[in-house]
């Protein structure tokens, strides 16, 4: 059954919405300070706290017990503290909730398998998710990117716009190399069975890396505009 024209407008208003409401809407506004605005769209203080806090309890635990149970348990019991405070709190707990799942779930398959390693092979999963996701946008010439920034700033014609378009596939192609480079690095040590080395390596290329790349594709779209002349397609 084909979606209606109208139906389709509405899909891609609540998609939209849902994208500004998230932590990427912060980067919508072009006369944000830049810094300030990358630093609201990984979550300020609190949010990146929330991410890395949980790798730092499963190193250190790990550093120093070697056990499994124990190291894997760390990550969950902060993620419980984290929505408690936020529930006191009364700030919106789901950022807090969605890392519980994340964990809760790498945590029991760490377990079941009795493997330190197993507690990043779902992070390994969806990273890969991320790397095929994308160059299926590209092959579908509807970069990523560009869809995403057309959706935020609610400007359906970025692919009639040259500068945009190249703007676009240049910016998605960098975000394949950043989700490429995690896979790179963290593959052979978890086939090697280096689980501190790892879990420094997740931390290295997580928060810090994924801000470098909203600070890098907020540079390329946000620059100042250049007069351009509509492609027909």
């Amino acid at each position: 059954m084909v979606a209606s024209p109208r139906e389709s407008d509405a899909a891609s208003e609540a998609a939209a919405q849902a994208l500004r409401d998230s932590r990427l809407g912060e980067l919508v506004d072009s006369e944000a300070p830049m810094g300030e605005a990358i630093w609201a769209a990984v979550g300020k203080t609190r949010g990146v706290v929330e991410s890395i806090t949980p790798g730092v309890g499963f190193l250190t635990v790990y550093a120093l017990t070697t056990d499994v149970f124990l190291s894997v348990s760390a990550p969950v019991i902060l993620a419980i503290v984290f929505i408690a405070v936020r529930l006191l709190t009364r700030t919106q707990a789901l950022p807090a909730v969605a890392g519980l799942i994340g964990v809760t779930a790498s945590a029991t398959v760490a377990i079941t398998s009795g493997r330190a390693e197993d507690n990043f092979i779902l992070g390994l999963a969806v990273n890969a998710l991320w790397v095929a996701g994308i160059l299926l946008s590209l092959l579908f010439r509807r970069p990523l990117a560009g869809w995403l920034y057309g959706l935020l700033k609610g400007e359906p014609t970025w692919r009639s716009q040259p500068r945009l378009a190249r703007i676009a596939y240049v910016a998605t192609w960098m975000w394949v190399g950043i989700f490429g480079l995690r896979l790179a690095v963290q593959v052979p040590l978890y086939l090697a069975g280096e689980v501190s080395a790892l879990a420094i390596a997740k931390l290295v290329l997580g928060v810090p890396l994924y801000a470098a790349g909203l600070w890098v594709t907020w540079l390329m779209f946000m620059h100042p505009r250049s007069p351009s002349v509509a492609v027909s397609r």
